[in-house]
């Protein structure tokens, strides 16, 4: 990303919790093939403060595509984002942005074992169902459970480097910003309320 030190997010507590909230992440790799992207849901793991842990799982042959194991990978994992016109801004100022939250994640994934992956599969499902009224479960059939995910392979990346922005207009003077999160809340154009919420932690 840009350098840009006034925008970098830089509490690890911030980062997992921009994780826990947007939990479906891009995987990119360089591979002697070339350029390797795709699209899974990722779940933080551990209780280590200092230290971010992600259990996912890939579908075959994506574990091949990628490379896996073999080098370092970049996960991304988007915020809240949206357009930022200069409308809202005091006239004169005519320059539009876009406001955005965005974690770069590095590191050589980890292939798990298959008992390994069954237990993450499942705790994807369990986290994703716990607000159902009636949850469904990998437990419910384990043997259809275990078949399916055959097709799949788990990994864990141990994130080695973050690369984190927070650029929600901590440049503006704050009757600036009140009303661009004013306009992201109640406006008629481009109303974003998750951007709004994530302008107002920063400016606590």
């Amino acid at each position: 990303m840009l350098p840009t030190p006034e925008y970098v997010l830089s509490d690890i507590h911030e980062v997992k919790r921009l994780i826990r909230e947007n939990p479906w992440a891009t995987l990119v790799s360089s591979t002697a093939a070339g350029m390797v992207a795709s699209h899974y849901p990722v779940l933080l793991e551990g209780n280590d403060d200092d230290a971010i842990s992600l259990v996912s799982h890939v579908g075959r042959p994506d574990e091949a595509a990628h490379e896996l194991g073999r080098h370092e990978v970049l996960v991304i994992v988007q915020g809240p984002h949206g357009y930022i016109s200069p409308g809202w801004y005091p006239e004169g100022q005519i320059i539009p942005t876009w406001n955005h939250v965005t974690a770069h994640l590095y590191g050589t994934p980890e292939l798990l074992s298959e008992e390994e992956n069954i237990r993450v599969l499942g705790d994807l499902v369990d986290t994703f169902e716990q607000v159902m009224p009636s949850p469904s479960s990998l437990a419910l059939d384990p043997g259809a459970s275990r078949r399916i995910a055959r097709g799949t392979v788990g990994i864990r990346l141990r994130v080695t480097r973050v690369d984190a922005r927070a650029k929600l207009s901590q440049d503006k003077a704050p009757g600036v910003a009140g009303r661009v999160i004013d306009e992201l809340e109640h406006g008629e154009h481009y109303r974003n309320p998750a951007l709004a919420r994530e302008m107002r932690r920063v400016r606590r």
